[in-house]
C-alpha cells in the first residue's frame, strides 16, 4: 500500500502538524469523552470484552458493532475496515487500534482512532445509527496541482459519483477513477460505517465532499475523515484491486 507525506489538520482543534504517515501508524485519534473509568471497574471489564468481541466479529465482513452489558456500565463500539483490506489485515488493524487507544486515551469512556486500514470507536453512550459530525479531521498532500481551476471540479465530480455508488452498495463502499488526460488518472474512495441508513450515508459523504475546499483546494491528494464516513482522492492508485 502506498503512503505519501501529508499535512494533517484536526477539524475540532484546528491544530496543524506536518508529518510522514507510515501505513501502520494511526492517522489520528480523539479521546472525546470527559468521563473516566478505573482499571478494574465494571466499565473497564465491559470495554475489554467489547474490544475482544470486535476483533473476532469484524474481519469476516469488514464491519461490526456490539454492546456489552446494559445500564451505566454499558460499552458500545464499532469497527470498520477499508473495503479492500484482507480479513487478516483487518483483524490486525482492529486489534492494534484497541491497544493504541488504551495507550493514547487511558481510562476514557469514549474514544476513536483511525488507520489507513480501519477505524475503531467506543463509548458508554449508544451512538449507533447517528452521523458522527464531531470527530473529524482533514489530510492533504503538500503538493499543489498545476491547474486547480480545472482540477477541483473533477475531484468533486468523481467523489460525488462515488457517493451515489457507495450509499447504494450494501457495504457502503465505492472506489473509482476518472481520466484526466492521456497519461494521468484521478482515483477516489467513499465509505460509510454500516450502522447508518443509506440516506444518512449519502448525507455524510456529501457533507464531507462539501468540506473539501476547507482543506484540499488544488491539492494533489486529500481526505475528509470522520467517525461515520470518509472520502479520499489521489493521483495514484491507493486501494488493492
Amino acid at each position: 500500500m502506498l503512503c505519501s507525506k501529508y499535512l494533517s489538520v484536526s477539524f475540532l482543534l484546528l491544530s496543524l502538524s506536518l508529518h510522514a504517515v507510515n501505513c501502520a501508524d494511526p492517522l489520528y485519534h480523539f479521546c472525546f469523552s470527559q468521563e473516566n473509568f478505573t482499571a478494574n471497574s465494571p466499565y473497564g471489564t465491559n470495554l475489554n470484552g467489547l474490544l475482544n468481541l470486535l476483533s473476532t466479529k469484524v474481519p469476516s465482513t469488514g464491519f461490526g458493532l456490539s454492546s456489552t452489558r446494559q445500564g451505566q456500565d454499558q460499552a458500545n463500539g464499532l469497527a470498520l475496515c477499508r473495503g479492500d483490506v484482507s480479513k487478516t489485515n483487518c483483524k490486525t488493524c482492529v486489534v492494534d487500534a484497541g491497544k493504541e487507544l488504551g495507550d493514547r486515551c487511558p481510562y476514557k469512556k469514549g474514544a476513536i482512532i483511525w488507520y489507513d486500514n480501519c477505524l475503531l470507536k467506543y463509548s458508554n453512550i449508544d451512538f449507533f445509527g447517528e452521523i458522527d459530525g464531531k470527530n473529524k479531521f482533514y489530510m492533504w498532500n503538500v503538493q499543489d496541482v498545476e491547474n486547480p481551476t480545472s482540477f477541483n471540479p473533477k475531484v468533486k465530480d468523481l467523489l460525488s459519483r462515488l457517493s451515489n455508488k457507495a450509499y447504494a452498495n450494501p457495504k457502503f463502499y465505492a472506489t473509482g477513477d476518472l481520466k484526466l488526460d492521456s497519461s494521468s488518472k484521478l482515483y477516489g474512495l467513499a465509505q460509510c460505517t454500516r450502522d447508518l441508513s443509506g440516506l444518512d450515508c449519502k448525507k455524510c459523504l456529501d457533507t464531507a465532499i462539501s468540506e473539501l475546499p476547507n482543506c484540499c483546494d488544488g491539492k494533489r491528494g486529500g481526505r475528509v475523515v470522520g467517525g461515520s464516513c470518509n472520502i479520499r482522492y489521489e493521483l495514484y492508485p491507493f486501494v488493492d484491486a
